[in-house]
């Protein structure tokens, strides 16, 4: 088995909850987007975020408007609706819960 596989399954896993988690801040397109998320480590490429994004508006936790850009063609903002916020609520406190099990677990394991 390969470390690298798991190492992005493993980002995968988390990449929706931490486009959820930046646009909390405010309305991003998806190039800020990708620039925290690769800022942050997290090594996406286009090709994942921008069906993810559309997921996810699909789902209806996002909304998206189209903003007149000075620097080339318009460009696609996305931010939270309300359902968006409550599901990030939800997914703080999964992640809360889930960072302790594992916690525990694998220090638990070093002994």
């Amino acid at each position: 088995m390969k470390i690298e596989n798991t190492k992005a399954q493993m980002r995968k896993g988390v990449l929706e909850y931490c486009i959820l988690s930046i646009l909390q801040n405010g309305d991003a397109y998806t190039s800020e987007i990708l620039s925290q998320l690769k800022d942050a480590k997290m090594l996406v490429v286009e090709g994942t975020v921008y069906p993810l994004l559309t997921r996810l508006k699909n789902a209806g936790l996002l909304t998206y408007r189209w903003e007149e850009s000075t620097s080339g063609p318009p460009r696609k903002y996305y931010g939270l609706t309300e359902t968006g916020k409550l599901f990030l609520t939800e997914l703080n406190n999964t992640w809360t819960d889930l960072i302790g099990a594992v916690n525990s677990i694998t220090n638990n394991n070093k002994k």
